[in-house]
């Protein structure tokens, strides 16, 4: 067993590690099908061993070849290593900055086996959210920080540890891209190549960033979306007896269930992989499971009938599922389900993410591998049966949404049933989650904030749990909009809920949704209770990508923009360059997460607080711009709630000057200019 005093010691070489290969009984990755040449796959090869010396490259290359033809990948499983992989407190590591402590915390978080999808492939959620792309980056990684000092920074590209450079105090000590692929090659079928290769890699949003606090983050976003959803869709508040159906239990999408009992309602997910399904019962986040479709209609009406708070999950396809329920809707005119969503990983749908209801999960497996061909044709038609489904069943009171995973995107590549006639390049038949339920959240500057203690001691996020609701509570009591209000009363509300429902997977973590003001007072408090030692160790402030200023991806974050640049990205760039400029201790830029490679560019960042008047200088700057960029963004475009934040924003603050826009008030103005 290794220690974390080896684990900084750089590659283990003499002697070599032993070769364990794959580990039983933990997930895997599915196998990848990149169809590289003969000389693609020696050159995949050669950079896997560039990370050796020549003295063992002879004993490691046909090893190497051999993942390499099995899994379509390099992953260097003699090198995983033999450590209980989980977040230590931040003094065991052995480091000589606060800074590369946090980090060293927040990376093996992400490789956690209780909050990682596929641990031995480095792959933390979303099916190829890669941490790494092999394990001799992860090694090296954590070598150089604990050698980096305060006037260095750590470069990453994609996975692979640059190296570290002069910088200064007031820097980054870590700088991290993934995917950043010139974009006429920037396709999916590149990717394959180009992640098979070792060259590139898919970041999904937190996990390529070191950022992931498991599944809790998703919680609180499905939480928000559905009350917010019966808000719009229902005109209600409380969803005693009222259903959500949706899919997947896996390493984001299996917060679904426990989101549905917090908000009170019946949620029922169909999931193809039953040791996800398992892992999510043995957490107690599913009440109960079923594989009998009749059971789970049966049950369905029963917690209806009795207005049980109830989070099922059913063993087999959604397709299937949402088939019956159209079923039971022709043959009893009884429509079951009031609101519905998908959370399959749709933005990967050919290799893994999506499931087809023609074969079982073990078949799939085999096909994708074996025929991927016919493999995305089952996909396809798969999509097409889903889509008619919910098109019927949207004819009754029944609300369907794109939670933002590319379902809607790939639905209409497959051919269904999606279009919206007379729109715009970025709306289908049903809207996105950001289009109709999150997106004025987002106006306003409300968005994923999140925050870890480094301590591990569940009692230190207790403290700022307690600080969080204060912060809040107070800004109530001064006085806030109606709407701003909502939001801060949600977020009470779910600070005291994730507590009681214990929440927390891995890391010490808590995620709320907050706006500028309220960022900014939350991460002072904190700071604050470090210096007084209520706090026993530095906390680190994130964020979701998905976020007010993160994210540029027409299909989902910035889908509710129709001045014609939801296709542009500059907002993104714009955050991350920013974040480094104000103070951030690491930031990241991704292509792809969320929505799949090549459909957005995102970027977040870490702040480590450790009490000192500094730490709350940066977060004071920092995280205003973090929240203002998207907000202007948005205001810029058109939309009249980001307008108004903006602008009482500049009232309170003299060095915020915004570009403000001028709508064009006479529509004839348009109408009668003779050049059009």
């Amino acid at each position: 067993m290794s220690s974390l005093q080896a684990l900084c010691s750089g590659l283990p070489l003499r002697p070599l590690p032993e070769n364990r290969g794959r580990q039983a009984g933990v997930p895997h990755a599915p196998v990848r099908t990149p169809g590289l040449s003969l000389a693609e796959k020696q050159l995949a090869l050669r950079n896997a061993l560039r990370y050796f010396p020549a003295d063992v490259q002879e004993l490691l290359a046909p090893e190497f070849a051999q993942e390499l033809q099995l899994y379509g990948h390099i992953y260097m499983y003699r090198f995983c290593p033999d450590i209980e992989m989980r977040a230590y407190p931040v003094e065991q590591y052995p480091c000589q900055t606060k800074a590369a402590a946090a980090i060293m915390h927040m990376i093996m978080n992400n490789l956690d086996p209780a909050v990682a999808q596929f641990p031995q492939e480095l792959v933390t959620y979303g099916g190829n959210g890669q941490v790494f792309s092999n394990w001799a980056q992860f090694w090296l990684t954590m070598f150089y920080l604990s050698k980096m000092t305060e006037e260095q920074t750590l470069v990453m590209y994609s996975g692979h540890p640059l190296g570290l450079f002069p910088s200064s105090c007031s820097a980054p000590r870590l700088v991290i891209t993934n995917g950043m692929v010139i974009p006429n090659y920037s396709s999916r079928m590149e990717y394959e190549k180009l992640f098979a290769l070792g060259v590139t890699m898919y970041g999904q949003m937190t996990a390529g960033s070191y950022c992931y606090i498991g599944p809790q983050g998703i919680v609180h976003g499905t939480v928000l979306t559905v009350l917010n959803a019966a808000r719009r869709y229902l005109g209600i508040e409380d969803l005693a007896g009222k259903v959500f159906v949706t899919s997947g239990l896996g390493g984001m999408s299996g917060a679904q269930a426990k989101a549905a009992v917090i908000v009170g309602c019946i949620g029922v997910i169909a999931e193809v992989d039953k040791a996800a399904l398992e892992k999510r019962h043995k957490q107690g986040w599913l009440m109960e499971v079923t594989d009998s479709l009749d059971r789970c209609i049966q049950r369905l009406r029963e917690a209806r009938k009795r207005k049980e708070v109830l989070s099922l999950g059913y063993h087999g396809n959604v397709v299937a599922l949402w088939e019956r329920l159209v079923h039971e809707l022709d043959t009893t005119g009884e429509c079951l389900v009031d609101l519905g969503s998908d959370q399959t990983s749709c933005h990967n749908p050919f290799n893994g993410g999506y499931y087809p209801v023609q074969l079982s999960f073990t078949e799939a497996q085999s096909l994708m591998a074996s025929n991927p061909a016919v493999f995305k044709d089952l996909v396809q038609e798969s999509l097409r049966r889903q889509v008619s489904a919910i098109n019927r069943l949207a004819k009754e009171k029944f609300f369907f949404w794109d939670y933002g995973n590319a379902f809607l995107l790939e639905a209409q590549r497959a051919g269904a049933d999606v279009e919206k006639k007379g729109a715009g390049r970025t709306e289908f038949r049903y809207p996105s989650y950001v289009q109709h339920i999150m997106g004025d959240i987002f106006s306003q500057g409300f968005g994923p904030f999140r925050w870890v203690c480094t301590s591990g001691d569940p009692q230190d996020l207790a403290v700022t749990d307690e600080l969080a609701t204060s912060v809040l509570e107070e800004a109530i009591a001064n006085g806030v909009k109606a709407s701003v209000k909502l939001q801060y009363m949600d977020n009470i509300r779910w600070i005291r809920e994730a507590a009681r429902h214990r929440l927390v997977v891995g890391s010490q973590a808590r995620i709320l949704y907050s706006d500028q003001k309220g960022r900014v007072a939350i991460a002072v408090a904190i700071n604050q209770a470090i210096a007084c030692r209520r706090i026993k160790a530095p906390v680190v402030l994130s964020r979701d990508h998905h976020d007010v200023s993160g994210t540029d991806s027409p299909f989902r974050e910035t889908s509710n923009i129709y001045d014609g640049s939801a296709f542009c990205a500059d907002m993104a760039v714009q955050n991350f360059v920013g974040d480094a400029c104000r103070g951030a201790t690491w930031v990241a830029l991704h292509n792809g997460g969320g929505v799949g490679w090549g459909e957005v560019i995102n970027g977040g960042f870490g702040l480590v607080l450790d009490g000192t008047p500094e730490a709350e200088q940066r977060a004071r700057l920092m995280l205003s711009w973090d929240v203002s960029n998207g907000v202007a963004r948005r205001c810029w475009s058109g939309n009249q709630k980001a307008y108004e934040i903006i602008c009482q924003t500049m009232q309170e603050n003299s060095s915020l000057v915004v570009t403000l826009p001028h709508e064009v008030e006479d529509e004839r103005v348009l109408q009668q200019a003779p050049q059009l």
